[in-house]
């Protein structure tokens, strides 16, 4: 592999009807395999449009899998603590099986304390919740049967569980991921240290992948896909970009960073953001300034918090595909999403769950 892998994730969050929204999905994904990407990761979110518009991720990567044939199909993520763990080992292996082995399947301890409340579930124990639905998820994904019954799943799982990546924020989560030998998932929204609001992005990554590394057993490959949001345009659409940006990062820094954003520049935004927007030439330096990403396997790219079209999106990517990843060394094409399936841990491996959030 000459460089990470390139891949595309998606929240969803196009102002359009869910039809539409699902639509739009689908053929950015589509746009992204026809242009070399390796992954497409889906974003779950219950309950409302504005934080991401799929409760259902598996349902939709089913419909992605008609329509696709290489592009591994991934969750970003499920959370694990509110789904029925069985259910959730299901409709992945049934997904694996229409899409040829294609599934991804990233986890999390998840999301918003109001989705908690709905599912009879208690935010504050979200991490005790993960730890007992994936003992009950492991079970099943690798034929051990369904604890106090005679159950197997069907279909078989195969190796979909040298196939997990876990998200997380900390360098500890870093650690258990790592012991377990699955991927490990890094968030453009990374906090920062309450002392150093104002760290780049790498300095707050670059020690969890550090412990992650640390903790894999020999002979697993190392699997670190690190998130990121650019939208690239071509040089008469950059102004058109940039006023675009100004609102949905404005919102991102005021609701996520808790910062007063009113005064802040767009400049500030796209800094304090992590945000990567304009032509080719700028999203090419702005993300080679990024330390996280040469010790990544995969870097995924959304377009949000920026409120672009579908149209600038369809084009982003080609443009991430076409020309910023052969400037930076990111691995695409057909080579890369085999090398992405092929890169998975013996099942023997075993290790203990971890947090996150992504």
């Amino acid at each position: 592999m000459s460089g990470p892998r390139l891949g595309y994730f998606s929240r969803l969050l196009e102002e359009a009807s869910a039809a539409d929204r699902y639509r739009f999905a689908i053929e950015q994904i589509v746009q992204a395999e026809q242009s070399g990407f390796a992954s497409a990761w889906l974003a779950q979110h219950h309950f409302g449009e504005h934080e991401g518009g799929l409760p259902s991720p598996f349902v939709l990567l089913a419909a992605v899998a008609e329509r696709t044939s290489r592009i591994a199909l991934a969750t970003g993520v499920i959370t694990l603590p509110l789904d029925d763990p069985l259910r959730v080992a299901e409709d992945a292996t049934v997904l694996d099986q229409l899409s040829g082995g294609r599934v991804q399947l990233g986890l999390a301890t998840g999301g918003t304390p109001s989705s908690f409340a709905a599912f009879g579930r208690e935010s504050d124990r979200r991490r005790e919740i993960f730890e007992e639905h994936f003992e009950v998820l492991l079970d099943a994904l690798e034929d051990r049967g369904i604890r106090g019954t005679e159950s197997r799943i069907y279909p078989s799982a195969g190796d979909l569980s040298s196939r997990i990546w876990q998200a997380t924020f900390s360098a500890d989560g870093g650690r258990r991921a790592g012991e377990r030998g699955d991927g490990l998932l890094l968030s453009r929204t990374q906090p920062r240290p309450a002392e150093t609001p104002d760290a780049p992005l790498h300095e707050v990554q670059l020690p969890i992948i550090d412990a992650y590394r640390a903790a894999l057993p020999d002979g697993a490959p190392v699997r670190v896909l690190a998130s990121r949001t650019a939208l690239v345009v071509d040089p008469e659409n950059r102004t058109r970009a940039l006023e675009l940006a100004g609102d949905g990062l404005r919102h991102l820094a005021r609701t996520f960073f808790r910062l007063d954003a009113d005064d802040l520049s767009l400049d500030d935004l796209v800094r304090i953001t992590d945000t990567h927007v304009g032509t080719v030439d700028e999203v090419v330096a702005s993300l080679a300034a990024d330390e996280t990403l040469p010790a990544a396997s995969d870097v995924s790219f959304q377009v949000h918090s920026i409120a672009a079209t579908h149209e600038l999106t369809l084009r982003s990517l080609q443009l991430l595909a076409e020309e910023v990843a052969p400037r930076l060394g990111f691995d695409v094409g057909p080579d890369a999403a085999a090398d992405l399936h092929r890169a998975h841990r013996p099942l023997t491996l075993a290790g203990i769950p971890t947090e996150g959030h992504a």
